[in-house]
């Protein structure tokens, strides 16, 4: 296709009018060359180029290409907007397998019925006619034979009673009667009036004959028979005329019969020359053999009307319908006709026949009488049976095809809401079949999209709420610690989820006292994280809370109060112990059943360098001393917040410089692998071969060897861990 500005690209693509595929490419080209053509041709008749006219063949060759190319495009548009629709698709198949076909076989029912009723129409002149002759021949031979039963050698043949036949016999009112004896003409009847011509015997002749003949340009039914008497041959020709008042006795209250006695030609086609040839057995003129049409098969005789003459005769009229479907019927058919003289064959007559389907079917009828009425009355029953059929049928499949388009169209309505983001939308099902099944099945997968949907925003929508929780749990973890002068610490807590349930923190009371606390929730996940924010919330008020109210709480919540009031006077602060007993209550009171905690609680002393301790159920903190023995803190209790009540042992122990305090959740010792649980052995033996590192250092080195430890697995548990080191 030629280059195109780009303005009149768009307008051409805005119009669908752009090409796009090689064939519409190819028809544009051939256009465009066609139109340049042409006014190239325009311009050089203007300017009388005497080879301008030479270029107009071109013209039309390109013009007829662009035709047939936009034919082919326009069929194909066609098709696709007729199509694009499933049930014009199923329309035009069920018109290409049923509508079609019922059409093709109805049209094939008519025109046989058509070639069927003209063939019989014929078919009742002809046999007509061949009776006529045959019955010509039987009282030819019957006069022959009985003519020569009266000859004798003496007597002279005198044959009577011909005359007296033919006043008796209307058969025998139009008959010519001709004898000869050993060639001698004895007798010559005609009928009154008719001009005599006595025919002359061809050589062609044998024993017996009766055909229709040509002779001097009429046509006859002549039959002859020649026989053999002790006196010679006697030859009888009886001949009668094939003219208006035969064919009126022959076509008797038929229709309008018209005798063509001239005009046809019979050739014989060559095969392998595939070209005409004269008959051989022809005798007829060179100029006889006239063209016609070329067919395969070898010694096969057509007919030639190009050169038909008018109607020779003329007889009866069409009579006039009886109904409205008593259509008329015209056919023809050819007659063997024989020249006389020559013996041809090849100048057959025609005999034409025009009349009605009521005549047909009174001649075809007429024999059955009363049956008749009720032949015709079935047949009318066959047709209505047939009839209903075919709308019932035609009834089946619209409706079954509107079952299928409306099925599809349901869907693909259902496929617009989908596209537009509605899920909530569904298919009414109104049968029980495959359709059906599959509108149910896209209603379920729209259904489960949904379900997915709103699973996902409700996912979304915890995930904002976890990571909110996250950001509020990481506030609570210590994120600046306060060293002092005689302890160095550390912690670090890695969830196993978003948020985590285990808890560790550094209460700083004065320059010399620190409170380390660190503890494990039952479960995971919101609820855990809830629990240990409630935890570290408690820890801090009781704390920092003073003297009087954790007195009162204290001795309300535990009957072994005046153990508790002792020591708060006799420290005159608020022990781990007491701290624990506190939580334990508050933790009873306020949650559930099934949630508890366990809970290591630790205060340290600078000035005395001493660690004061109680442990709530909690995994036993480990002091790995400077010289290489452990010291496991399990003074305590049990677990916080299961039991109400509860009364937990202190503890204490010094801290020389450089003992190391190892506390940790099960997070670090429990995690398996195939080679079994990471331990507290392994945990002890990375601390004690890193001791003089940074604790940040050595916390590195534990996780990352739990991490590898559980490899490709998911984190079982939440991983904490706190270090202390005196100095």
């Amino acid at each position: 296709m030629p280059i195109l500005p780009a303005k009149m690209r768009i307008r051409l693509s805005d119009a669908g009018l752009l090409p796009t595929t090689k064939l519409a490419k190819a028809a544009w080209y051939v256009l465009v060359q066609g139109i340049l053509l042409f006014v190239l041709q325009k311009i050089l008749e203007m300017a009388k180029v005497s080879w301008a006219k030479d270029i107009s063949g071109s013209v039309v060759l390109f013009s007829f290409l662009a035709i047939v190319l936009y034919l082919i495009l326009g069929l194909r548009e066609l098709k696709s907007r007729l199509l694009w629709r499933l049930r014009n698709r199923l329309i035009v198949t069920y018109m290409f397998i049923g509508v079609i076909p019922v059409i093709l076989l109805v049209a094939l029912a008519l025109g046989s019925f058509y070639l069927f009723a003209g063939q019989f129409a014929t078919f009742i002149v002809t046999t007509s006619l061949n009776s006529e002759l045959k019955s010509l021949d039987a009282a030819n031979s019957a006069i022959a034979h009985e003519l020569a039963t009266r000859l004798n050698p003496e007597a002279k043949p005198e044959p009577i009673g011909i005359e007296s036949l033919r006043k008796s016999n209307k058969a025998w009112s139009q008959r010519h009667v001709h004898i000869w004896h050993n060639g001698t003409l004895l007798l010559s009847s005609s009928p009154e009036g008719a001009i005599t011509t006595v025919p002359t015997l061809p050589s062609y002749l044998k024993n017996s004959f009766h055909e229709v003949v040509r002779d001097h340009g009429e046509l006859y039914l002549r039959a002859v028979e020649t026989v053999p008497t002790p006196r010679g041959n006697l030859t009888v020709l009886c001949s009668e005329p094939l003219d208006a008042h035969l064919l009126q006795n022959l076509a008797n209250n038929l229709g309008e019969v018209t005798l063509y006695t001239s005009g046809l030609s019979r050739v014989a086609v060559d095969q392998t020359k595939n070209q005409r040839q004269p008959d051989p057995s022809s005798t007829a003129r060179p100029d006889a053999q006239r063209s016609s049409v070329t067919y395969t098969n070898p010694n096969v005789y057509v007919f030639d009307t190009s050169k038909a003459a008018p109607p020779s005769v003329v007889v009866g009229s069409v009579p006039p319908p009886t109904r409205w479907l008593d259509k008329q019927v015209s056919f023809a058919t050819a007659i063997s006709v024989i020249d006389w003289d020559t013996s041809d064959t090849t100048s057959p007559a025609a005999i034409s026949v025009q009349t009605r389907l009521s005549q047909l079917y009174d001649r075809l009828f007429g024999a059955l009488g009363d049956f008749a009425p009720a032949i015709e009355y079935s047949l009318f029953v066959v047709a209505i049976i047939f009839a209903i059929i075919e709308l019932v049928a035609l009834w089946i499949g619209t409706r079954l095809t509107r079952t299928v388009t409306g099925a599809v169209a349901q869907l693909y309505d259902a496929t617009q809401y989908v596209n537009r983001g509605d899920f909530s939308h569904r298919i009414a099902v109104k049968s029980n079949d495959q359709v059906a099944t599959l509108a149910n099945s896209f209603n379920s997968m729209t259904k489960s999209i949904e379900e997915l949907i709103e699973e996902q925003k409700q996912k979304q929508r915890l995930e904002g709420e976890l990571a909110i929780a996250q950001e509020v749990q990481e506030q609570l973890y210590p994120r600046e610690i306060s060293q002092l002068a005689s302890l160095e610490v550390h912690g670090f807590c890695r969830p196993a989820r978003t948020v985590s349930g285990d808890y560790y923190d550094f209460l700083t009371l004065d320059s010399d006292r620190l409170l380390l606390a660190v503890g494990d929730i039952s479960g995971k996940g919101i609820s855990a994280a809830l629990l240990m924010a409630t935890i570290h919330s408690a820890v801090r008020a009781y704390s920092f809370g003073g003297m009087p109210a954790i007195q009162e709480t204290a001795v309300a919540a535990s009957a072994s109060h005046s153990v508790i009031e002792l020591a708060t006077m006799q420290t005159g602060e608020v022990s781990p112990g007491l701290l624990l007993s506190l939580l334990n209550h508050q933790l009873y009171e306020s949650t559930p059943i099934e949630k508890y905690a366990t809970l290591f609680l630790a205060a340290y002393d600078g000035p005395a360098h001493k660690l004061t301790y109680s442990n709530g159920g909690h995994l036993p903190p480990i002091i790995l001393h400077q010289n290489g023995s452990l010291t496991r803190l399990e003074r305590g209790g049990t677990v916080v917040g299961l039991f109400d009540g509860c009364v937990y042992d202190e503890g204490s122990v010094p801290l020389q410089p450089g003992d190391l305090f190892i506390a940790y959740s099960d997070g670090v010792t429990e995690p398996e692998n195939d080679f079994g649980e990471f331990g507290e052995e392994r945990l002890i033996d990375l601390v004690r071969e890193n001791r003089n590192l940074p604790l940040l250092r050595i916390t590195e080195i534990v996780t990352a060897a739990v991490a590898d430890w559980i490899g490709a697995n998911e984190q079982p548990d939440d991983i904490t861990l706190v270090l202390a080191r005196a100095r």
